[in-house]
C-alpha cells in the first residue's frame, strides 16, 4: 500500500517550524498571538491544493477541512486534530531544521550552539533510531516537533487519501488548533461546524506510543495583601506581601508534591508565576493529578498551609481562587472502548508495538473528550520537546502517517 507512496510528511516539517507559531499565555486574544495564523494560513492553501476543497481557516485562527467519504456504508466521521502553536518555553524564532542522515549513535553538535549536544547516552529512544534519519534544530531554539509534526503528518494523510482512491475509508475531518501550549486550544473550537463523532489528536511521542489517559488539572491564584507604608517610617507597620510569599514558596514540600520530585502516575503542586509588590503580590499554581477527587486533597492542603504562614503576620489577608482546566480523559475513554481498540490495532498494522501510555500533561484531547469528542493521542514522533535538543525522526513521521491511514481503514470495516 505505501510501496510506491514518496511521503510527504517530513518535506512540509522542515517548512512549517520556520514559521514562528508561539503562543502567550499572559494574552487575553484569540488565538493568543496573530503570527499563529501565518501558519494556519499556509495549511488552509495547501489543503485546497491537495483537493481537499472546503479547507478554512476561521478568525480565531482554527482550520477547518473534509475528506469526504467514498464508502458504500454509513461510516463513524473520525477527527485526527494537531496544534499550530509552539510553547513559550523556549524560542520559536528563526528555527533552522537541520537533516542527519542515517543517524548511527554518534553525539550530535548541534552548529549554532556547541553546548547543546543530542547524547544517545541521555536520550535512550535513539537507540530505536539507528540508520534513520533525525531532524533537530540548531541549537538556538526549539525545533517544533511539537505539534508541527503532527501537523505535517496530518497533511501527508490528506495528500495519501486523496491520490490513492482505492482505499476505502469514511469521512475524515482534519482540525489545527492554535493555543493548546497556553491551554486555551479548544477554547473557540465549533464542535458543530467539525461534524466529527470520534477524534484522534497526534502529539505524542515514541512510535507506537497510544496515550489513553492525561492529569486532571486545575489552576490556583493565591493573592496575598500585605500592609504598605513609607519604608522610611514602616517599623511596626509594613507587611511585605513579597516576602510572605516567599515563605510559602518556602514551606512547599522539596521532596514529594512537586514536579521535580514525582513521576508516574503521582501528582504534584507547582509555582508557575509570581508577580506584585509588597501591598500586594500574586502566585499561580498548576495542580495536577490523575484521581480528578486528588485534585481537591492537594488544593486543600495548599489553601491550609497558605492560611498558616500568613496567620504568622498579623493584618494580612489573602485569596484563593481555584480554576478548572482539563480532565482526565479516560472517564469519558472508558466509555467509548472501539476508540482506542482500533488505534491499537491500526499502530499493529503499521508494523509496531503498541505502548499504551499515560500523559503526565494534558492534550487538547482532553477537553475534546469532555465536550463530546472522545479523543485519544497518537504519537507523532516527537522527542525531548520544549527544548532546544528537540528531535524527530523521519522514519517515525512516516510510520504516524501510515497508522493513521489503516485507523480510517478500520473504522470503515468494522462500520
Amino acid at each position: 500500500m505505501f510501496e510506491n507512496y514518496k511521503f510527504t510528511a517530513a518535506e512540509r516539517f522542515f517548512r512549517y517550524v520556520q514559521v514562528d507559531t508561539q503562543s502567550d499565555p499572559l494574552s487575553s486574544s484569540q488565538p493568543t498571538t496573530e503570527k499563529q495564523k501565518d501558519l494556519a494560513k499556509i495549511l488552509a492553501a495547501e489543503l485546497k491544493e491537495i483537493g481537499v476543497s472546503d479547507a478554512e481557516m476561521d478568525q480565531h485562527g482554527y482550520v477547518y477541512a473534509t475528506i469526504p467519504s467514498n464508502s458504500a456504508k454509513k461510516v463513524p466521521v473520525i477527527c485526527f486534530c494537531a496544534h499550530v502553536d509552539t510553547a513559550p518555553d523556549c524560542s520559536g524564532t528563526q528555527v533552522k531544521p537541520i537533516l542527519h542522515k542515517n543517524y548511527q549513535g554518534q553525539d550530535i553538535v548541534l552548529p549554532d550552539d556547541k553546548t547543546q549536544v543530542l547524547r544517545l547516552s541521555e536520550y535512550p529512544y535513539l537507540q530505536t533510531q539507528m540508520g534513520n534519519d533525525l531532524i533537530t534544530a540548531s541549537g538556538t531554539t526549539l525545533l517544533g516537533a511539537d505539534d508541527k509534526a503532527g501537523v505535517a503528518e496530518i497533511m501527508d494523510l490528506a495528500n495519501f487519501l486523496t491520490k490513492n482512491k482505492n482505499i476505502v475509508h469514511g469521512e475524515i475531518k482534519i482540525l489545527f488548533t492554535p493555543d493548546e501550549e497556553v491551554g486555551k486550544g479548544t477554547a473557540k473550537v465549533d464542535l458543530k461546524k467539525l461534524g466529527a463523532d470520534f477524534g484522534y489528536t497526534l502529539d505524542g511521542g515514541e512510535a507506537g506510543s497510544l496515550e489513553d489517559e492525561t492529569f486532571s488539572a486545575d489552576g490556583v491564584q493565591v493573592t496575598i495583601h500585605g500592609v504598605i507604608s513609607h519604608p522610611g517610617y514602616a517599623k511596626g507597620k509594613m507587611i511585605n506581601a513579597m516576602k510572605i510569599a516567599g515563605h510559602i514558596l518556602d514551606a512547599l514540600p522539596k521532596d514529594r508534591l512537586s514536579p521535580e520530585s514525582t513521576e508516574g502516575k503521582r501528582g504534584f503542586i507547582h509555582p508557575v508565576r509570581i508577580e506584585g509588590a509588597a501591598e500586594k503580590c500574586t502566585i499561580d499554581f498548576i495542580i495536577r493529578d490523575f484521581e480528578t477527587p486528588g485534585l481537591q486533597k492537594k488544593e486543600d492542603f495548599l489553601r491550609t498551609m497558605v492560611a498558616e504562614t500568613v496567620r504568622t503576620y498579623p493584618k494580612a489577608g489573602f485569596e484563593f481562587q481555584v480554576t478548572e482546566q482539563y480532565r482526565n480523559m479516560k472517564e469519558i475513554l472508558d466509555a467509548q472502548p472501539q476508540v482506542v481498540d482500533y488505534a491499537k490495532e491500526a499502530i499493529e498494522r503499521a508494523g509496531l508495538k503498541v505502548k499504551t501510555e499515560s500523559i503526565r500533561g494534558g492534550t487538547d484531547g482532553s477537553r475534546l473528550s469532555f465536550m463530546g469528542l472522545p479523543c485519544p493521542n497518537l504519537f507523532a514522533g516527537e522527542q525531548a520537546i520544549h527544548s532546544k535538543l528537540e528531535y524527530i525522526s523521519v522514519q517515525d513521521m512516516n510510520k504516524a502517517v501510515e497508522t493513521m491511514v489503516h485507523l480510517a481503514m478500520i473504522w470503515e470495516e468494522k462500520a
